[in-house]
This record gives C-alpha cells, sequence and structure tokens, in this order.
C-alpha cells in the first residue's frame, strides 16, 4: 500500500506538472521543475518525550535532505509545488552519551506559495512514509523500523527566496498531526505513546523552468 501511494504520488506530481505546462505554456512559463538539498534538525515532541527511557528526554540533530519539485503558477502572486523529498529525522537522548534514533522518510509535501519579487511563504499539508527506523547506542545500531507507523501525517509552514530558473534558497519547518510510535497493548489495556516528529529544515534549490 505504502509503495503504491508512492507512485501514484509521483504520477500526480508529474502529471500535473505536464498538465501545467500545457495549459500555462503561452503565459509565460509558470510550470518550473528542480531540486532542492539541504540539512534537517530534527527531535521529538509532545508529552512522552519529556523522560524518554529514564533520560530527561531528548535533543535535537542534524540530518539531511534531497528530492525534487513542481512549482506550478496559477496566478502572477501564487503556486502550487509538490515534492518528494528524502528526510532523516529522529533526536539525540539528552545527557546520554551515543545513544540517538534516526528516521528515514520519504515526505511528500503539498506545499502552496505566496510569492512577491522572488521572495515566498509557504504553507500546506505533508505525509511522510517510513522507509527505516535504527536505534544507536554506542557502535551498536539496531534496526527498530517495526516499532514505529508506516505514515506520518503533518503540515509544513516556510519563506524563502526561488527564481524561477536558477538557484534559491528556504526555510522550513515541518509539523506532525500523529504520533509516530506504535501503540501497544497489554491484556485489555492500548497505550499510544505521546510523542512526534518536529523537523526544521534549511536548504537551497535549483529550477529549471
Amino acid at each position: 500500500m505504502k509503495k503504491l501511494f508512492l507512485v501514484a504520488s509521483a504520477g500526480l506530481l508529474l502529471g500535473a506538472s505536464h498538465s501545467a505546462q500545457a495549459q500555462y505554456r503561452g503565459r509565460g512559463g509558470n510550470v518550473s521543475l528542480g531540486l532542492k538539498a539541504g540539512a534537517t534538525f530534527t527531535s521529538f515532541v509532545g508529552a512522552d518525550t519529556k523522560n524518554a527511557a529514564g533520560t530527561s528526554g531528548y535533543d535535537y540533530r542534524f540530518g539531511f535532505l534531497a528530492g525534487g519539485f513542481a512549482n506550478i503558477g496559477f496566478a502572477r502572486l501564487f503556486a502550487f509545488q509538490p515534492e518528494i523529498i528524502y528526510s532523516q529525522k529522529g533526536a539525540n537522548y539528552k545527557n546520554v552519551t551515543d545513544m540517538s534514533v534516526r528516521l528515514h522518510y520519504v515526505d511528500v509535501p503539498l506545499a502552496f506559495h505566496v510569492n512577491t519579487d522572488g521572495f515566498f511563504f509557504e504553507a500546506g499539508p505533508q505525509v511522510g512514509f517510513l522507509v527505516a527506523a535504527r536505534y544507536q547506542n554506542g557502535s551498536t545500531s539496531t534496526d527498530v523500523t517495526n516499532g514505529y507507523k508506516s505514515v506520518d501525517f503533518g503540515y509544513l509552514a516556510g519563506l524563502g527566496y526561488q527564481l524561477k530558473h536558477g538557484p534559491g534558497v528556504g526555510l522550513r519547518y515541518n509539523g506532525a498531526f500523529t504520533n509516530f510510535p506504535n501503540s501497544t497493548t497489554s491484556g485489555s489495556t492500548t497505550v499510544q505513546p505521546r510523542a512526534r516528529n518536529s523537523a526544521f529544515q534549511l536548504y537551497v534549490t535549483y529550477s529549471f523552468n
């Protein structure tokens, strides 16, 4: 199901781009494809993250992101930008040396842009598909993918500067609506850990008109 959704998302992105190119090609080239890459600064938030695993909670950790997008202009000030992004998320444990969690996602953001002279503000929904998850304790790395939900629903908000053709830069925040750990059941009691992904992204882009 996850693979089918990813294939459908990729097809939707390409199809939307092709359709918009056909519609807007004679109006100044309002469609551009592009690549983006950058750094992520991520942690976990929620009521059950304050004293995780007997520690004082989680701290932020760095990762990276990379992917592509289609920027589709519908008017002079407005654009729609679907993306497919590989994104590293996770967190370090506070006050504990060499203990961390790394989550690997394929994210599908659906960003709506308000543009003004190259500068833009953006917001929209996002769905993330968990590819892998690993717990690191010193030199020991353990696969913990089965402990987390395969789909993560969230939102984005950000700003940046992006040329119609050429380089750009942006800063984005990704929040989550859903808790990412799987629930656990003991007898007749089911417990859902209250923990969500939280990510800041600083990235560069290059657009091909």
